[in-house]
């Protein structure tokens, strides 16, 4: 009957926050300072013209009555049109999204795989000369902004070595080669067997992946660092020492796996910034993923998508919480 408690009152968490990032979506298109009608017949259009368009996308009726109507379309999946494509929002956010995706689980993986030991390294050396140089470079990467490394990154290892690929997901010759099924270019290369594609995927990813992980890594490595020192002088980790275990058996065996659990927490929060936090990486590798698409339809007062995808995103971010929240109570029998 616990478990059912707790299910239910997950879940009603989670309707009541998706009910308000629906509210804040739909009040951030209204209070934007654009005009929605004008941005979709120009400036020029005849009042008649920008009376009856404004007639039939529903903004002459009082603000309760259109809030039912968003409320009740997004319940259906429905954002409404673009402006710029002319295609439903939840049709380019279909073909957006998977870019993204690929690059912040790609990132994410990279930045656990490095930052973990790294933290798990710079707490047993705790003060000594490897634990600053660590400290420096995370400090570093919460430091520089993400736009200054990225444009580095192409002057550098495009412009002057010729060593990366330049912007973009794919080079031209390999465009539109790969049946899509999953949205993931490098999977479904694979899936193709298109291994040349899946190769010059994985070359297009490499620079804003790692970049992405970089700053994620700085974070994954500060926390790792301040859980493991706090289970390094735990009683439980002296008792371990006193009994002559080796001190691999004592960070792995008896510290880590209490630092395992916090982390879940840590790894999706962070993952979750990634979804939404790759915006300036995306425009500046001209990588075609919804951050891109937020920022064009932004600069272009194309609210629909701009809602669309603020929801999309807040929706990922509950979900991930959720996710973490459930792996918690699992991995730690402690959690009632």
């Amino acid at each position: 009957m616990s478990w059912l408690t707790r299910i239910a009152s997950t879940l009603g968490s989670l309707l009541l926050t998706l009910f308000g990032l629906s509210v804040l979506t739909f009040f951030i298109g209204r209070v934007m300072p654009t005009d929605p009608v004008l941005a979709a017949v120009g400036d020029n259009a005849p009042q008649a013209v920008i009376e009856r368009v404004r007639q039939e996308m529903g903004l002459d009726q009082p603000l309760y009555i259109q809030f039912w109507h968003y409320l009740t379309q997004i319940l259906h999946g429905d954002f409404g049109r673009s402006i710029l494509t002319s295609n439903p929002v939840s049709q380019d956010i279909a073909r957006f999204f998977p870019a993204t995706l690929e690059l912040a689980t790609a990132a994410i993986i990279v930045a656990a795989i490095i930052g973990i030991p790294l933290g798990v390294w710079a707490a047993v050396r705790q003060g000594k000369w490897i634990d600053q140089v660590i400290r420096v470079v995370c400090l570093a990467g919460h430091s520089l902004p993400v736009f200054v490394l990225a444009l580095l990154s192409l002057l550098v290892f495009y412009a002057v070595l010729g060593i990366a690929p330049g912007p973009g997901r794919q080079d031209i010759i390999y465009q539109d080669m790969v049946p899509q099924v999953t949205g993931l270019l490098t999977v479904d290369s694979l899936l193709a067997k298109d291994y040349d594609a899946f190769w010059d995927a994985l070359a297009h990813m490499a620079q804003p992946v790692l970049i992405l992980a970089y700053f994620s890594m700085a974070y994954i490595t500060r926390m790792t660092r301040t859980f493991m020192l706090n289970a390094l002088s735990g009683e439980f980790v002296i008792t371990a020492r006193a009994k002559g275990l080796s001190s691999r058996r004592v960070i792995w065996r008896h510290a880590f796996p209490t630092v395992a659990v916090q982390l879940v927490t840590v790894l999706a929060l962070t993952y979750a910034g990634l979804l939404e936090g790759a915006v300036v990486t995306e425009n500046v590798f001209s990588w075609p993923g919804l951050g891109q698409y937020l920022t064009t339809s932004l600069m272009n007062a194309d609210m629909n998508p701009v809602v669309g995808a603020t929801l999309l995103v807040g929706t990922a971010y509950v979900l991930l919480n959720l996710c973490a929240d459930i792996l918690y109570r699992l991995m730690d029998p402690r959690v009632k």
